[in-house]
């Protein structure tokens, strides 16, 4: 046993942990910290690598779609809800939240201070159909990014962004538009899926 390696939970595994629903090959890294897992909902051929952390406790959720990647170290604050469309995916080290503390000063911050005396800013934070975000970006709540769209890496998105966009900065800005022929190689994958014999699992040669 590679005592560097704490491998991964089955499907198999999963299912009997209590999530709201677990799909086909999926897997999910032994050493994440997932909270309110009666909450999340999970597709066909998911992989959450190593270290990621997953807040869906009380009010909040997480619907995961099918083929979505979320690498090391990621963070979803769902207590507004996030929602990740298929072949959406996270690089290492993005952090989506669905809840902020008001920054400005008028309100008490922090989960240590009762409601009624924060001003917490919340919102379902939702990725559409291929939409990928770059290794350590963060997106605040109430933010739609577009199906199609990616944004680099290191870059902070405050407002929702428009489909087929590629993205970057602080706050991030369009830079151009991304192809779509990604959607040629979606329909050549559906229809190899589709043929009786054919299997498709996920790699772990790549581990977050």
């Amino acid at each position: 046993m590679n005592p560097f390696y704490s491998g991964y939970y089955t499907e198999n595994e999963l299912r009997g942990f209590g999530f709201k629903s677990v799909g086909q090959n999926v897997k999910i890294a032994k050493n994440c910290t997932i909270v309110g897992i009666e909450n999340i909902a999970i597709g066909d051929n998911v992989r959450i690598d190593a270290y990621c952390s997953i807040f869906a406790h009380q009010e909040g959720w997480v619907t995961l779609g099918s083929f979505i990647h979320i690498g090391g170290y990621c963070l979803l604050s769902a207590g507004d809800g996030i929602r990740m469309d298929d072949f959406s995916g996270l690089s290492q080290g993005v952090h989506l939240y669905s809840r902020t503390d008001d920054y400005t000063g008028k309100f008490l911050t922090n989960p240590t201070v009762p409601k009624k005396y924060t001003g917490i800013i919340g919102g379902t934070v939702a990725l559409g159909r291929h939409a990928i975000i770059g290794s350590s970006s963060v997106i605040l709540p109430n933010v739609q990014i577009g199906d199609g769209t990616a944004v680099g890496a290191l870059s902070l998105v405050t407002k929702s962004l428009d489909p087929w966009g590629v993205y970057f900065g602080s706050p991030a800005k369009k830079l151009k538009n991304r192809s779509k022929r990604l959607l040629t190689l979606e329909t050549k994958l559906t229809a190899e899926l589709a043929k009786p014999t054919n299997s498709l699992p996920i790699s772990l040669s790549a581990i977050g």
